[in-house]
């Protein structure tokens, strides 16, 4: 039902969902790579939703190629839409190409994103980007976290064009706060026992941010 995908060109985590809907969250920044990996499981053209955490190049730049061949919905926080439409969809120093997307449905705190069995709820955390957000499954206890909070303590980094310290510690102690058992994160391996994780990167964010 849940298929991670490891994209180039930084290892970003790309989560590919075969439920009543076929959703990928975050696409990795190489089209013809997701293209081919997505293949394996199902027609590309078959896809609904990409869903992105955040509009970071190794996350998002394939975004608007894979949405032209799947007519697949785009949707992303309303935050995160306005901060890459200002940052010119730029890739900062990496020079990495991130041809610019149209949005097809903007999120906000609390909406949900009804897929089958997964009915994935949206958790605003900026911190790492302004509008970055988490996606969580009440029933199933799942939470993909982008980059917000990884495995065994880390947490993304505040360091990028708009990070803020202040609300990343913010954003994970409102984590702590969600019965979570897997962590689906934007990079690393998933998890179980993901309570304890977000508490550790919270920890860690206090000492260090």
């Amino acid at each position: 039902m849940i298929e991670r995908i490891v994209a180039p060109p930084l290892g970003a985590n790309v989560y590919l969902i075969l439920d009543e809907k076929k959703a990928l969250i975050d696409v990795g920044g190489d089209f013809s790579f997701i293209h081919r990996a997505i293949s394996k499981y199902v027609d590309v053209r078959e896809l609904d939703y990409i869903i992105l955490t955040h509009t970071h190049f190794d996350h998002a730049s394939a975004t608007n190629d894979l949405r032209e061949v799947s007519k697949a919905e785009v949707m992303l926080h309303e935050k995160e839409y306005e901060f890459a439409k200002v940052q010119n969809f730029s890739s900062s120093f990496f020079g990495i190409d991130f041809p610019s997307f149209e949005a097809d449905r903007l999120l906000n705190e609390g909406d949900e994103i009804n897929l089958g069995k997964l009915r994935l709820r949206v958790i605003h955390t900026p911190g790492h980007t302004p509008g970055s957000v988490c996606l969580y499954d009440e029933d199933e206890k799942i939470m993909f976290t982008g980059d917000t909070v990884f495995p065994n303590g880390g947490f993304g980094r505040v360091d990028f064009p708009g990070g803020n310290p202040a609300l990343m510690i913010e954003s994970l102690k409102k984590l702590t706060e969600f019965d979570i058992e897997v962590m689906y994160p934007g990079h690393d391996e998933p998890v179980n026992n993901a309570n304890e994780h977000v508490k550790i990167s919270l920890k860690f964010a206090r000492m260090f941010l």
